[in-house]
């Protein structure tokens, strides 16, 4: 019996998220029923959507558990009045005293289906003399995450975890028909590394590629690349936001999974060494 294979259309919302909560909020609802409106079923919101804190201080400020996360309640209401499937980016959970970077998955009823916290912490002293150490403030994650959607499997990661392929071949060999990348890449890796990185991870594990981005100027002197991407099976780009605030739509198809995997069958035939 042959499998029938459900398509189905994916949006990802590019943002330039700033230290006003209400504001990327707000941006963020009305992103979502515009893509709501073109028939998406599944919308991915970037990393760090709600808030990009002006200083340490905000930032513990709206550290706060996921009952009082105003974003994620209203991510929440829409995802149950427009009937589609949310996955916010990540936003800053606080736990007793730890601090977790964390995706969430929405369904069409308004309901949390899945966590993941962010496993591995961006490190970095870049030539440009920017330096980030994520782990100051953060816990990192200790499991993968996989979820079943109407349309298959999507394996949950974040940002920097973009970097260490054997996350995503869990995620893969799990069964992971989708994987979700939203970030906030910085504007110098993003320019030399973010297009390879995610298309490799693709290729790779013959898999769909979900990455939206935040882009532009933000508090801290902060800077990101944007160009949001949604990569086939096999690398191949089918959509890129090369505009500032915008929302790009594509029309998904679980077949060429299966078609890349039965095609080049690397998962079935990769050996330990």
């Amino acid at each position: 019996m042959l499998k029938k294979y459900k398509k189905f259309k994916v949006a990802c919302i590019q943002m330039n998220s700033q230290a006003n909560l209400y504001d990327n909020i707000l941006f963020a609802k009305n992103k979502i029923i515009y893509a709501s409106k073109q028939g998406a079923k599944l919308i991915l919101l970037p990393e760090n959507c709600f808030l990009m804190a002006k200083n340490n201080k905000q930032f513990l400020e709206y550290s706060c558990n996921e009952i009082k996360n105003q974003g994620i309640n209203e991510m929440k209401k829409i995802a149950k009045d427009l009937c589609v499937w949310i996955i916010i980016g990540s936003v800053n959970i606080k736990e007793k005293k730890r601090i977790f970077n964390r995706s969430i998955l929405i369904d069409d009823k308004g309901r949390i289906k899945s966590r993941y916290n962010k496993i591995h912490l961006f490190s970095a002293k870049l030539p440009n003399k920017e330096s980030y150490n994520e782990a100051k403030y953060f816990t990192p994650g200790k499991k993968i995450c996989l979820s079943n959607l109407p349309w298959g499997k999507i394996g949950m990661t974040i940002c920097y975890d973009l970097r260490f392929p054997h996350l995503y071949r869990k995620l893969s060999k799990k069964g992971a028909d989708f994987i979700s990348v939203p970030s906030a890449f910085t504007k110098f890796t993003g320019a030399i590394h973010w297009h390879a990185l995610l298309k490799a991870r693709a290729i790779e594990n013959g898999c769909y590629i979900f990455a939206p981005a935040q882009f532009g100027k933000h508090p801290g002197k902060k800077q990101t690349y944007g160009h949001t991407l949604i990569i086939d099976p096999w690398g191949k780009i089918i959509n890129e936001c090369n505009k500032n605030n915008s929302v790009i739509i594509s029309e998904i198809n679980r077949k060429k999974v299966s078609i890349m995997r039965t095609s080049i069958p690397s998962l079935k035939l990769e050996k330990k060494f």
